[in-house]
């Protein structure tokens, strides 16, 4: 007879699809109820992932979600997104809209409508967006010390190596650097890297590069990746789990203009050096309800919603209600949480470390610097090219996220000055321009207003006065009646997928 201690309970693997495939789900995009933005309406049975899921989907075609209201007690997920694009306009192409319904429904997920078809359409969507689903790209992953001229460095070996750079995104936080690069093997006319000697010895020529400023015992991390791409997680929720995995949380950094100031010690606070608004997060517990209520407070900007929830969910944290909105320039973030065994944080480290996970992932996306935006015809050896006037004009890269968009290379460079980390001098930007390329390199007067003056660092046209100098006062506990105020308004507009 066996043992009950090695008992384990048999799971039919189709019942985890069997509540979809009942009642499957729902969604409404909705152009009538609001005068500024579309509503983005789902309803659906509830699992472990699925808010992470549909903020993914948004954010990934580049959308600004300003408010969201969201519910998932009782085994049922509701959820109202409230949706811009890029230029703060209603979402009215057909094509973009088919997409998202058929991405929402988990059970359509995969459909006809293809998400190149809608960026080609709509001009949107963000050029890291669907490329963990790739075939075709060996994926390079590396965390290091920061410090000018190291993507630079990294993309002239791989250029050297014959390996043409299909996309990379790069991010910098305090004294930390944590880049995913997609790479194709030119010396084999393309595709991923399949040769086990040639993939050893690419790594190899990457970790003498990275390791080089290193000193005995400092951290760092250097890999290629294999395996299928279906396997690997999307790239900037893997890019949080890099950066995390680094600690970049812990570390300290003085107020230096290239990061964030000095927190507190308690590290739930922080206060960003390109920002007069203060990164608070805030964790009490409900015992009525048996939750806990945790609070975020920050600089608004696009994809915080992703960010936070990215962490949450990978914490092993599940959201029962959430309410989500923004005024001018401050965003503002209240989650009804309990641990995935049911549990609330009941202890003060366990707070802690919710804390500072938070606030570095608010923190990591930040923008410092100017931002160039790219566009050019692709080719091998383009980064290293782009990135070596960079170093050899005084630039750093403090964020980067290229990609290819068929024969094009488009996206983005933030660069400081290397040496104070703070803007860099508008003659020093046009001769890199002229050397460069004008046209392939332009820079974003939307995201630095008053060109060459460097007088704002705010996105998508929102003013900074708001809130300077502190944080006002927030009701406690105050989802409740806002919640259910709008599911009361809105729920009862569902349609049918």
């Amino acid at each position: 007879m066996e043992s009950t201690t090695g008992y384990k309970p048999y799971f039919d693997p189709e019942y985890e699809s069997l509540i979809d495939r009942i009642h499957p789900p729902r969604v409404c995009v909705d152009n009538e109820t609001c005068k500024d933005c579309t509503l983005v309406k789902v309803d659906s049975a509830n699992k472990h992932g699925i808010l992470l899921e549909m903020v993914q989907v948004l954010t990934d075609l580049d959308l600004l979600i300003s408010k969201s209201y969201i519910s998932s007690d009782g085994g049922w997920f509701m959820d109202v997104f409230h949706v811009t694009d890029q230029l703060g306009h209603k979402l009215t192409d057909d094509t973009l809209i088919h997409y998202i319904e058929q991405s929402l429904c988990g059970g359509k997920r995969g459909g006809k409508t293809k998400v190149k078809e809608v960026i080609n359409r709509t001009r949107i969507g963000s050029v890291m967006g669907s490329l963990h689903l790739s075939t075709d790209y060996t994926a390079f992953e590396m965390t290091a010390i920061d410090r000018p001229g190291l993507l630079s460095e990294i993309s002239a070996v791989l250029a050297e190596l014959g390996c043409n750079v299909a996309a990379v995104v790069a991010w910098t936080h305090k004294t930390r650097a944590a880049t995913i690069l997609y790479m194709e093997d030119e010396t084999k006319g393309g595709g991923p890297i399949t040769n086990a000697e040639r993939l050893l010895h690419v790594e190899e020529q990457l970790e003498i590069v990275v390791g080089a400023h290193h000193g005995k015992g400092e951290r760092r991390m250097v890999r290629l990746v294999e395996g299928p791409p279906s396997a690997r997680v999307h790239t900037e929720r893997r890019l949080h789990q890099l950066m995390q995995a680094d600690m970049d949380y812990e570390i300290s950094c003085s107020k230096d203009g290239n990061g964030s100031g000095s927190g507190t010690s308690s590290g739930n606070v922080r206060r960003s050096s390109s920002s007069s608004i203060v990164t608070e997060v805030c964790i009490e517990n409900c015992k009525e309800k048996g939750y806990s209520v945790v609070n975020v407070r920050c600089k608004d900007r696009p994809k915080l919603l992703f960010d936070t929830v990215c962490t949450l969910t990978d914490l092993e944290y599940v959201v029962f209600h959430a309410a989500i909105s923004s005024r001018s320039s401050l965003a503002v973030q209240e989650y009804y949480i309990r641990q995935r065994d049911g549990c609330t944080l009941d202890s003060e480290r366990e707070r802690q470390r919710v804390r500072q996970y938070l606030v570095a992932a608010a923190e990591r996306r930040v923008s410092h610097g100017l931002k160039l935006d790219v566009c050019t015809k692709n080719r091998v050896g383009l980064l290293s090219d782009i990135t070596r006037v960079f170093r050899e004009n005084g630039l750093s890269v403090s964020r980067a996220e290229i990609s290819t968009r068929g024969e094009k290379a488009i996206g983005s460079f933030y660069v400081t000055d290397a040496s104070t980390g703070k803007y860099a001098d508008p003659k020093t930007v046009e001769l890199v321009r002229s050397e460069i390329g004008a046209t392939v390199l332009e820079v974003n007067k939307s995201f630095s207003p008053g060109w060459p003056s460097y007088g704002s660092n705010s996105q998508n046209n929102r003013s900074s006065s708001t809130c300077s100098g502190g944080v006002e006062e927030r009701p406690k506990l105050s989802l409740g009646s806002l919640l259910w105020a709008q599911f009361e308004r809105l729920s009862g507009n569902f349609g049918s997928a």
